[in-house]
């Protein structure tokens, strides 16, 4: 009988170079790779501390398409060395890291590499000038104005447009909602409502965290019809003891 690549005498007719092997290379050299990676990248973006994806920077985006970039060839490609997509996505990482410490320390720096935020709407008016620079349209200046709750132009005294894209709106005083201060109350601060429970799974260190216990738990359990945290979809609380029940749909 011919031997044919990939033929094991214990293993009768079968050929494993699919899907052990992947172009000569074994299987779990593929994964490793791609976890080894995967985690150098996730690293790599916690230490720099960079915000969500709709929030970066023009440098920030920029760097990060490359680094998708350089990741994904040695993923594509195992007879490329692991090291030609470590070192480069280590380089970059490091570079970032450096420019974002010059940015907190220098604002020259900072506008030179973020650039500096643009009024768009001021005292009611569309700033032409503004638009143009930023190469933003007048439909898409209403639109972002629109999903910010502030449909009409007359209403808003200052908008700006930041350096990370966003749209910031300073409605005219006579037009913002009115304070507790300002209408002559002293309300008390709830605070943060904490989680105590989260798709039927009891959060005990948050609830002993609030100064609660199993009985006062069951208190609130009863009060909205309920006899197990298994039946609760999410529960909150904050400081003042207010809480937020959210039962399960179809609980037994």
């Amino acid at each position: 009988m011919d031997k044919r690549q990939g033929y094991s005498p214990r293993f009768k007719g079968k050929m494993f170079n699919k899907p052990y092997f992947t172009g000569g290379v074994p299987m779990f050299v593929v994964l490793i790779r791609t976890l080894v990676l995967y985690i150098l990248l996730v690293a790599g973006i916690r230490l720099l501390g960079k915000r969500q994806l709709g929030e970066l920077e023009p440098s920030e985006l920029t760097l990060a398409l490359i680094i998708a970039d350089l990741a994904s060839v040695p993923m594509q490609d195992n007879g490329i060395p692991l090291l030609t997509g470590v070192i480069p996505i280590a380089v970059l990482l490091a570079i970032a890291s450096t420019l974002s410490i010059l940015s907190t320390k220098s604002i020259r720096f900072r506008t030179l590499l973020g650039g500096r935020p643009s009024v768009v709407v001021r005292q009611g008016q569309v700033v032409e000038q503004a638009l143009r620079a930023n190469r933003l349209t007048l439909d898409e200046l209403l639109e972002e104005l629109r999903i910010l709750g502030h449909p009409y132009l007359e209403e808003i005294h200052t908008a700006v447009l930041e350096t990370n894209g966003q749209l910031s709106v300073l409605p005219y005083a006579a037009l913002q909602p009115a304070t507790a201060r300002q209408v002559g109350q002293d309300p008390e601060e709830p605070g943060l409502p904490l989680v105590v429970i989260s798709d039927g799974r009891l959060l005990s260190q948050d609830l002993r965290g609030r100064g609660y216990g199993d009985q006062w738990l069951q208190q609130q359990l009863k009060s909205h019809g309920l006899t197990s945290h298994k039946q609760v979809f999410l529960m909150t609380v904050d400081d003042l003891g207010h809480t937020y029940c959210v039962p399960k749909e179809g609980r037994q």
